[in-house]
């Protein structure tokens, strides 16, 4: 599936966290924004170091869930893994 590039667009022109926030609480169900913020949860603890197990435990999620995560960090060009990098060289 590829993405609206017009949701794209106005997505990237939020520039207020908490208009972000709203936005993306109006759009997407409650579910929906835990997956999400599980997701990325998750891909930052990969990112860190911190085994699957120990990410499972933590969550209370399956390694399944956790795998999926560790596959996009993987990939050579992951844009998440640029992100991620980016994060803990910016963060003390």
């Amino acid at each position: 599936m590829t993405m609206d590039r017009d949701l794209l667009e106005n997505i990237s022109s939020i520039n207020d966290l908490d208009e972000l926030a709203s936005f993306f609480d109006e759009i997407m169900t409650p579910g929906e924004v835990a997956d999400l913020s599980l997701r990325w949860k998750l891909l930052i603890d990969l990112q860190s170091g911190m085994t699957q197990r120990k990410i499972a435990e933590k969550y209370g999620i399956s390694l399944c869930k956790i795998t999926r995560g560790s596959k996009i960090l993987k990939k050579r060009d992951s844009v998440v893994k640029k992100i991620l990098t980016r994060k803990s060289m910016d963060d003390p």
